[in-house]
């Protein structure tokens, strides 16, 4: 009894499907076990990606999933090295913050004494205006104008 030329192309020694003209000439033949859900799940779902089958459904999946697990590997290079960049950007703007504060502060000591020492201020009048401008910092969020403490103080 001769074998049929569809039981020599399942054998396991002639794994390719030698050619024809739906280009499965380099294509390799070999058994799929599936839970009868699955191929349910793909007998609906090949039609609607536009697949011509359910063999090219299933090796777009399989090549979707080999990408996916080959970005979890980039993911894993590419995070500690994204994250050591931002933090290396937030470490030179927070040192050019804190030269900046540093200089403002310097200012802004120079002129408290130039006004201690030109001004009798007496120290309840000191803690009512600092309880005023901790007020006024709060209303209007910390930006502080030099016009609007000019107008207060002309009313």
């Amino acid at each position: 009894m001769e074998k049929s030329k569809n039981s020599e192309l399942q054998s396991p020694k002639n794994p390719t499907v030698k050619g024809n003209s739906e280009g499965f000439s380099n294509k390799i033949k070999f058994p799929l076990w599936l839970y009868p859900k699955t191929m349910e799940e793909v007998n609906y779902r090949f039609t609607e990606d536009n697949c011509g089958s359910r063999s090219e459904f299933i090796e777009k999946a399989i090549n979707f999933y080999i990408g996916f697990l080959k970005q979890e590997k980039n993911v894993n290079y590419l995070s500690p090295r994204i994250t050591s960049s931002v933090d290396a950007v937030v470490h030179g703007a927070e040192q050019r913050i804190n030269r900046n504060l540093f200089k403002i502060a310097v200012e802004l000591g120079k002129i408290s004494h130039t006004l201690a020492a030109t001004n009798d201020v007496d120290e309840d009048t000191l803690r009512e205006l600092h309880a005023m401008c901790v007020d006024e910092v709060r209303h209007i969020n910390g930006v502080i104008n030099f016009e609007s403490a000019v107008k207060f103080q002309n009313e």
